[in-house]
C-alpha cells in the first residue's frame, strides 16, 4: 500500500541539516576522526605559508582577513566536516519533488559476506599475501500487492534476528512523478510488529516516521498485523524464492540465521530435517540452480488506481 505525502512532510522526515544520530553516523571511527585532523593541520599550514609569502604589500590588510577566516573555517573542520556530509546525503532524497509512504512486508531475508576491502602483506617467507576484510550483513527483500520490490542491504547488528518473512514493512519512497509510478530511492525500513529499524546511514527522522505511522494507521489507510492482512510464513519454506531487480546484487551462496538458538549458519537445502545442517558450497548451487524464478517488475505503479491517497490535510 502507497500512500503519498505532502512535501512539508517529507521536509520534517528527512530534515535538511544533519541530526544528532546523521551526524554520529558521519562522525566514523577514529581514523575517519585522525583524518580530519590532518585535513585541518595541513590547510592551517596552507594559510599560513601563504600569507608570510603574500602577506606584504598594498593588499596586506585585505589578505589578512581573508586568510583569517578561511583559517579558522580550516582549524574546526574536523568538527563540522561530518555536518556537511550528512547534509549532502540528505540533499541526495530531498531534491526529489514526491515521497509517499510505502507500507508492505518482508519477502525474503538471508545473510550474506561482503568484501569491505582488501589488504597487502608480506609474509615471513617474503611472499605477497591478499588480505580480504569481509563483513556479515543482512539483506531484506521488501514488496507490496503492487508488485513493487526493494532489496536493502545494511551491517548485521542482534536485533535483525527478530525479523521473519511475512512481517509488515514500512518505508519512505521518492520519486520525480506525481503518481508515484517509477520509485528512484528508498529509505530506512521500520518493522512496527517489533520495533527494528534497518537501516546503515539514517535517512528518516525516525520519531518522526513512527507517528506518521499511527496517524495512517489510526485513519485507516495502513493495515496493522492484527487485521488478519498480512499473514506471516515460516522461515524455511520449500516455496520458490521471488526473485527481484534491485540496486544491490544478491550472492550466489547464502546465510540464513537460525530463530530457535539466535545463531547464525548457513542455510539448510530444501528437505532437510535439521536447522542445524550445513550444505557446501555446490550443493546450495545446485539447490538454486533447480529452484523455479518467478520474474516480478522493478515497478509495480501504473496509475493512481492502486495508491489510496492521505488525508490532503496531512
Amino acid at each position: 500500500m502507497l500512500i503519498p505525502l505532502s512535501r512539508k512532510k517529507f521536509e520534517d522526515l528527512i530534515p535538511l541539516v544533519a541530526t544528532g544520530a546523521q551526524y554520529k553516523y558521519c562522525w566514523g571511527k577514529f581514523p575517519d576522526f585522525l583524518r580530519r585532523i590532518l585535513v585541518s593541520i595541513s590547510a592551517l599550514a596552507s594559510i599560513l605559508l601563504i600569507r608570510a609569502v603574500f602577506g606584504s604589500g598594498e593588499y596586506q590588510d585585505s589578505l589578512q582577513s581573508v586568510t583569517f577566516f578561511i583559517g579558522l573555517f580550516a582549524l574546526v573542520y574536523w568538527l563540522w566536516s561530518p555536518v556537511l556530509q550528512a547534509s549532502l546525503r540528505n540533499f541526495a532524497y530531498r531534491r526529489y519533488k514526491f515521497s509517499g509512504f510505502l507500507q508492505g512486508e518482508v519477502l525474503d531475508v538471508y545473510l550474506s559476506d561482503e568484501l569491505i576491502s582488501t589488504e597487502e602483506n608480506v609474509n615471513s617467507r617474503g611472499e605477497l599475501v591478499v588480505v580480504e576484510n569481509r563483513e556479515r550483513r543482512i539483506n531484506l527483500e521488501v514488496g507490496d500487492e503492487s508488485g513493487f520490490t526493494t532489496l536493502l542491504q545494511v551491517p548485521l547488528r542482534q536485533e535483525h534476528q527478530a525479523i521473519l518473512p511475512g512481517d509488515a514493512a514500512e518505508l519512505l519512497v521518492v520519486s520525480n512523478r506525481p503518481d508515484l509510478g517509477r520509485i528512484a530511492k528508498v529509505s530506512d525500513i521500520f518493522i512496527p510488529s517489533s520495533g527494528i529499524w534497518v537501516s546503515d546511514y539514517p535517512y528518516l527522522r525516525r520519531d518522526e516516521f513512527e507517528a506518521v505511522s499511527r496517524q495512517l494507521e489510526a485513519a485507516g489507510y495502513v493495515e496493522s498485523e492484527d487485521d488478519g492482512e498480512l499473514p506471516r510464513r515460516p522461515f524455511y519454506t520449500d516455496a520458490p524464492r521471488r526473485s527481484s531487480r534491485t540496486e544491490v546484487p544478491r550472492r550466489s551462496s547464502r546465510l540464513a540465521y537460525d530463530q530457535s538458538d539466535n545463531q547464525y549458519d548457513e542455510a539448510p537445502r530444501r528437505g532437510a530435517s535439521s536447522r542445524s545442517f550445513k550444505p557446501s558450497e555446490d550443493s546450495i548451487r545446485a539447490d538454486s540452480q533447480a529452484r523455479p524464478r518467478k520474474r516480478i517488475p522493478k515497478t509495480g505503479a501504473n496509475g493512481n488506481d492502486l495508491y489510496r491517497r492521505a488525508d490532503p490535510r496531512d
